[in-house]
């Protein structure tokens, strides 16, 4: 069940957020691409198969698609969202099982998405909550 703290789930940055998280879940790139700004700038945390920086629409459309060519299976899927100013902090159920190994994969890191706009200007995923709080400016 996914919950959305402040009473906020009027806000559309949690309804494109979790439209963005299902259509990665359904290994639909071009729909999830469409949500972000042309410069957009992605930065996934040191230590998983997928580390760096990304910048722009085609190094982020390359960087989702080799990560979902890896999943034999599984699902990212949003549990929380938190906002803040123009930043939208998603607690995320990660489960996976990569075709390069047997066994599932499951983790909980955190999302944040920036909007301007109405588009996703950058996104960046850390390895739990506090650090992915604090980046977005929530008081602890």
């Amino acid at each position: 069940m996914t919950k959305t703290t402040k009473n906020e789930s009027l806000d559309p940055k949690i309804e494109w957020t979790k439209q963005l998280y299902s259509a990665l879940n359904q290994n639909n790139v071009l729909e999830m691409i469409e949500f972000f700004d042309p410069q957009i700038v992605r930065v996934e945390f040191e230590g998983t198969p997928s580390e760096g920086t990304f910048r722009g629409l085609a190094e982020l459309k390359d960087h989702i698609t080799k990560g979902r060519e890896s999943w034999a299976e599984g699902s990212c899927e949003p549990e929380e969202f938190i906002i803040s100013g123009d930043k939208v902090v998603a607690l995320v159920h990660v489960r996976v099982k990569l075709k390069s190994n047997s066994q599932w994969v499951e983790g909980r890191p955190a999302d944040v998405f920036t909007f301007k706009n109405g588009k996703v200007i950058e996104w960046r995923t850390f390895f739990d909550k506090r650090p992915a709080l604090e980046w977005a400016g929530v008081t602890l």
